[in-house]
């Protein structure tokens, strides 16, 4: 088993965005999850996943209770190797004295004949304390990923420390591709991190494609891409995609490492109508896309209904898994088009935009 550290503010939407690096994912407390397994090369690629670790176990949020627990638990680590301990209390939730547990479990094993390395140690014992209300899921769709321990205890305050050794960490370089950043900037562009999480959802990865038939800008391409996936982008107005072909080629083509640690993928965009798009059925694995948002985008040839119901359809056609992010949601054209609701997300950017985001299969 292993624990998973989530961020952001929703944590469903952290666990369903997990799952496209681990298996048998579960919520057990505010910002934290249980996870079977990972792969630890998509880890690093999560927008709202920070670590994970295998769990050693867990127990009440305290640092007693987090003592007993390290001083009875079987440690498989070779005792020649140095060790640190770094803990966290989630959103500053249960009061927990950080340094205190970091000290007397330190000590624990100190006591077990580890040596202690703060600086670069072979092996980091993470320790997370967290309290608060687990809310189960209000979504419809039954998915596992969002579901959690209170769907069946009614939401009730949770109090829990959990110990893991560090397996693999993301890489928290979205600030190097902010959006006014980027060679090619309009406003309203989607900040990487939330792109990261769709094209995650959407099946990114390497030996995937991903399709964005409105690109703009090219950020979620780049983030697809990133991750190891071939990219397709269209946008119907030559300005934006002239600007994402510069954006991915200055992301997509760097000789830099790749911050991710897996090849970039390939990447292709023309100009095109995502209504009627050059492609063959089944043509990609997986579709995203930033719906119009009805007084900001220009529309030239259709009304925003009808172009969000006739892009749902055509992303049918070429592809079996969709994300859509927009405005409002697009629940009921989607299901016209052929698609059925896996799960959907209200994203609140400010107090006049929540971004609603509908994964469909």
């Amino acid at each position: 088993m292993y624990l998973l550290e989530l961020g952001g503010e929703d944590d469903a939407f952290a666990a369903y965005e997990a799952e496209s690096a681990a298996t048998g994912v579960r919520r057990i407390a505010p910002g934290l999850a249980v996870a079977r397994g990972i792969a630890p090369e998509r880890v690093r690629g999560l927008a709202y996943t920070h670590r994970a670790s295998e769990l050693i176990g867990r127990t009440d949020a305290d640092v007693e209770s987090a003592r007993a627990l390290l001083e009875a638990a079987s440690i498989d680590r070779d005792r020649d190797a140095t060790v640190a301990v770094r803990s966290t209390d989630v959103h500053g939730s249960t009061g927990v004295s950080t340094e205190r547990a970091e000290r007397e479990l330190g000590q624990v094993l100190v006591d077990r004949g580890f040596s202690v390395d703060l600086e670069a140690p072979d092996h980091l014992l993470r320790v997370a304390f967290s309290e608060g209300r687990l809310e189960g899921t209000t979504d419809p769709a039954d998915n596992s990923a969002v579901r959690d321990e209170s769907d069946a205890r009614g939401g009730e305050r949770v109090s829990i420390c959990a110990l893991g050794w560090l397996a693999a960490e993301s890489v928290r370089d979205f600030g190097a591709r902010a959006p006014t950043d980027k060679p090619f900037f309009q406003p309203g562009s989607m900040d990487p991190l939330l792109a990261r999480a769709v094209a995650n959802v959407a099946g990114a990865r390497t030996g995937r494609t991903i399709l964005d038939p409105m690109c703009g800008t090219g950020g979620g391409l780049v983030e697809a891409g990133l991750v190891g996936a071939d990219v397709i982008g269209t946008d119907a107005q030559r300005k934006m995609a002239e600007g994402a072909r510069e954006n991915l080629a200055h992301f997509l083509e760097s000789d830099d490492p790749s911050p991710t640690g897996v090849e970039r993928g390939s990447w292709h965009v023309g100009r095109g109508d995502a209504t009627r798009l050059p492609l063959a059925d089944d043509a990609v694995d997986g579709v995203v896309f930033d719906a119009p948002y009805g007084r900001q985008s220009k529309i030239d040839t259709h009304r925003l209904e009808d172009l969000v119901a006739s892009a749902l359809a055509e992303a049918r056609r070429v592809g079996s898994r969709a994300v859509v992010v927009a405005d409002r949601s697009w629940r009921s054209e989607a299901r016209e088009a052929g698609w059925e609701l896996a799960a959907s997300f209200e994203r609140r950017v400010h107090r006049s935009l929540t971004r609603y985001v509908l994964v469909l299969e």
